[in-house]
């Protein structure tokens, strides 16, 4: 019984290990974007004619 609670535990050990390391890879791919986006409407502000 002490065993199998002992390997549950290593596996919801390992799964938030990987969810944790796709959060940070996704947050990380997202401000990315965000900000190359960002940039690409800062530069084309001038072309904009009201």
């Amino acid at each position: 019984m002490e065993e199998q609670q002992y390997r549950l535990m290593g596996r919801s050990g390992v799964i938030s290990m990987i969810f944790g390391i796709l959060a940070i890879v996704i947050g990380i791919a997202g401000g990315v974007v965000l900000i190359i986006e960002g940039a690409k409407l800062l530069v084309s502000r001038s072309k904009i004619l009201f």
